[in-house]
């Protein structure tokens, strides 16, 4: 069952939270963090990606951009931009994207309960990618960046929740990109033993967003011993039928030697192979593929989705094995320098931009991954394959943090 606690966050002044409050740090570069922050001290982009205040040249894993990290968040606590909470609470958090809302309850997760596989996940981590949250969070001792976790909706906690979200918020605020962000407080002690008594009765949480994170903090919890706040994480959780998952979408920089006839007769055999498709695909197991200035419409063939595994039945699992090692000769999307992933924010018209420019000899566009495939995964103890799922909107960094 899911141990989740309340937690006396670090929370944004209402009437500066659109200023502070920003995107994750591993979904920009650092040249874009440096324009986003242009102009504006009190961005947490100056605490999530601290290089930004230091020569360009500057390795992103020393020591002085970790230092930088936390002279800055010590800043913006000293000037009271960022003010904790002054009793433990739960908070919920909404999120409106166009036409689509998710709500999220914002709580304390369990790291033993990560590392005991409560918690579930269905990512492989980098090393070098732990080491650099762990030592974020070390060095702030806090968790500024919140990790996104699911779990199977239930209809008493959903009503709960829309009674709350009709009452004032805490901080309301529409980010540049258009997207709403909207918190609440959950601070009495009816509140509190509600949402504790809900998840207890739930088996499990699943990772959709965060596994680094989730990581560093399993692993600062067993240093610590548990010392402090450390037995928990920065957790926002949403009901699995709120989730929005767009596709992962793949460019390739060649055709491995082919031209792209003898590239669409290989493709040929694998897949029903429509002209002038459309460039997004319109269910599982169709792929939208853009070569020579068109697109089209590739429908994985009867005999190659005749499996119950839910990992060997993914698109993106069937891509890699029929198309991108045996005919591209991508055997590791990881490490390869021939492919690479475009998130479904950024549409179809960046694919096309990508190849006519030149830069890339095709992509393909495909169909999002369902969030049922990724908990059936994860209760199989599976992994997915990398780049599978890119879930929007983003969390913002530094409307919770977690003081460690």
């Amino acid at each position: 069952m899911a141990t989740i606690k309340p937690f006396a966050a670090l929370r944004p002044k209402p009437e500066l939270a659109a200023r502070i409050c920003e995107l994750p740090y591993d979904v920009m570069s650092s040249d874009e963090a440096r324009a986003v922050a242009a102009g504006n001290p009190i961005s947490f982009l100056h605490v999530s990606k601290p290089e930004i205040d230091l020569p360009p040249a500057t390795y992103l894993y020393s020591a002085a951009v970790y230092s930088k990290g936390q002279e800055n968040f010590a800043r913006l606590i000293t000037d009271g931009a960022l003010r904790q909470d002054g009793q433990p609470c739960f908070y919920l958090y909404r999120q409106i994207m166009g036409s689509h809302a998710q709500v999220g309850l914002v709580a304390a997760a369990s790291c033993e309960e990560y590392l005991n596989g409560i918690i579930k996940k269905h990512e492989l981590t980098r090393i070098d990618k732990e080491d650099d949250r762990v030592r974020h969070i070390e060095t702030l001792n806090s968790q500024t960046g919140p990790v996104f976790l699911t779990y199977r909706a239930d209809a008493a906690f959903d009503d709960f929740v829309a009674k709350k979200i009709a009452t004032a918020p805490a901080v309301d605020f529409t980010a540049a990109d258009g997207v709403r962000h909207t918190s609440w407080m959950l601070s009495t002690a009816d509140e509190i033993a509600l949402v504790e008594r809900t998840f207890a009765q739930i088996p499990f949480l699943y990772i959709a967003d965060g596994h680094h994170r989730s990581a560093a903090a399993g692993r600062i919890f067993q240093s610590r011993k548990g010392a402090g706040q450390s037995g928990g994480f920065l957790t926002v959780i949403f009901p699995h039928n709120q989730m929005q998952i767009l596709p992962y979408n793949r460019v390739l920089k060649d055709l491995n030697g082919l031209t792209p006839e003898q590239l669409l007769a290989k493709l040929d055999a694998i897949f029903l192979i429509q002209e002038n498709g459309a460039p997004k695909p319109t269910h599982k197991h169709e792929l939208s593929l853009y070569l020579g200035g068109k697109w089209r419409a590739l429908t994985f063939r009867p005999q190659f989705v005749a499996t119950s595994d839910p990992i060997e039945r993914l698109d993106v699992t069937l891509l890699q094995k029929l198309i991108l090692a045996p005919i591209f000769g991508i055997d590791d999307p990881r490490t390869s320098k021939r492919i690479n992933f475009v998130g479904g924010i950024r549409g179809t018209a960046e694919l096309e931009k990508l190849v006519n420019a030149g830069e890339y000899a095709c992509a393909f566009s495909m169909f999002p991954t369902s969030i049922e495939d990724l908990m059936s995964i994860a209760d199989a103890g599976g992994i997915m394959p990398p780049k599978s799922t890119w879930f929007e909107p983003k969390l913002r960094d530094a409307m919770f943090c977690h003081m460690i």
